[in-house]
């Protein structure tokens, strides 16, 4: 009964790794260099600053006339400050560029590791619609995200084919641990079912996590999961509006901060973005970006800075923090550096699945049989 149920799973899961393997080697590749990021992006910044000894900083409104005293003109879209003595404040200018201003004096210290921004968003770009531009962004993304869902299907009837034909304890020993001294396909049979077998875990949470964030239907089905209706589809972004950039009212902005601060004693980054209304919204961050539940959002009214609302990781539905979960979890930042390590390593073993999944296959029909 087994035997034809295994052998239609056998032949689907070697179609299926032979029409996206190449594909899921890119993903797979690109991901290994965006697993540390976060980490080499700060690194390569080199910013290490000392504090004056009152430790006082300037306020965003300061700091942003400091900006545009050195760049006339100047309209970033948002701001960073961190807790961290020795860390700059952060101007962003959408996804294009970043300006790192020094907090106690004003002085604009340039954009940092702009070409090592600029390598990740690339990889970036590689690794969600193999870097294609302008309309043929969508198909690349559906080229991608259609590797995924064929990838989560090769994880499960992987491990319908690796399970023994006979429970000894040689037969497991020899799908489940490297064996020395082997060559051709032995090896690459020995290493298949070794990787996938150790790695199948994490792989199944990587790839189903991506699913999540490509389809409109797998995010359904997790609010649904939920016991939630599923968020509306977003509509396109509103276009940028046409001629300079409006002048920037930043009455309020140090007094607003302040207030947002105050919520939060252990708050480590706060965020905002400009130009907005009668209220300013803060993103307060207590720790790295992959912990959304170490995160909130701060409404001040503005120009008196009264804080109008607090809302809270917790007060959000399961469905949405689940989804925000899925979103970290999937490049392992959620678990800090033991879980990007593990993402890294997962994909690391990716590349060793396609490279033996295809050598096996090229021998089964182009190689020569073996004696």
């Amino acid at each position: 009964m087994f035997r034809p149920i295994r052998t239609v799973f056998f032949w689907a899961h070697l179609a299926g790794g032979v029409a996206a393997g190449l594909i899921i080697l890119v993903m797979a590749a690109s991901g290994i260099l965006i697993s540390f990021e976060r980490q080499i992006t700060e690194a390569a910044n080199g910013f290490a600053l000392t504090a004056p000894a009152d430790g006082k900083k300037l306020g965003p409104a300061e700091m942003l006339a400091a900006l545009q005293a050195k760049e006339p003109g100047a309209a970033p879209s948002g701001l960073t400050v961190f807790a961290d003595p020795a860390q700059p404040t952060a101007f962003q200018f959408g996804k294009e560029k970043t300006v790192f201003v020094n907090p106690y004096t004003g002085e604009v210290l340039g954009e940092g590791a702009r070409k090592t921004r600029a390598f990740f968003q690339f990889v970036t770009g590689v690794h969600r619609w193999l870097a294609l531009k302008g309309d043929a962004q969508k198909t690349g993304q559906s080229i991608t995200s259609a590797a995924a869902v064929v990838f989560f299907f090769l994880i499960l009837s992987g491990l319908v084919i690796w399970i023994p034909k006979r429970w000894t304890r040689r037969g497991v020993k020899v799908i489940a641990l490297f064996q020395g001294k082997l060559k051709g396909r032995a090896r690459d049979w020995n290493w298949h079912n070794v990787a996938g077998i150790w790695f199948a875990l994490p792989l199944l949470v990587i790839s189903g996590t991506g699913l999540i964030i490509a389809y409109p239907w797998a995010t359904a089905l997790l609010f649904k999961a939920a016991g939630e209706a599923p968020p509306p589809p977003k509509g396109p972004p509103p276009a940028k509006p046409k001629g300079p950039a409006p002048a920037i009212d930043t009455a309020g902005w140090n007094g607003g901060l302040g207030a947002a601060a105050a919520v939060n004693a252990r708050w480590e980054s706060i965020q905002f973005q400009f130009p907005q209304g009668k209220d300013l919204v803060f993103n307060i961050a207590e720790s790295h970006r992959g912990r959304p539940d170490l995160k909130q959002t701060v409404t001040v009214a503005l120009p008196g800075g009264e804080v109008k609302k607090v809302e809270n990781f917790e007060a959000l539905g399961k469905g949405r923090q689940w989804r925000l979960w899925a979103r970290w979890i999937h490049t392992g930042e959620a678990g800090g550096s033991v879980g990007q390590g593990i993402a890294a390593l997962s994909a690391m073993a990716v590349l060793l699945l396609v490279w033996t999944g295809l050598a096996l296959s090229w021998r089964r029909f182009c190689g020569r049989k073996a004696a």
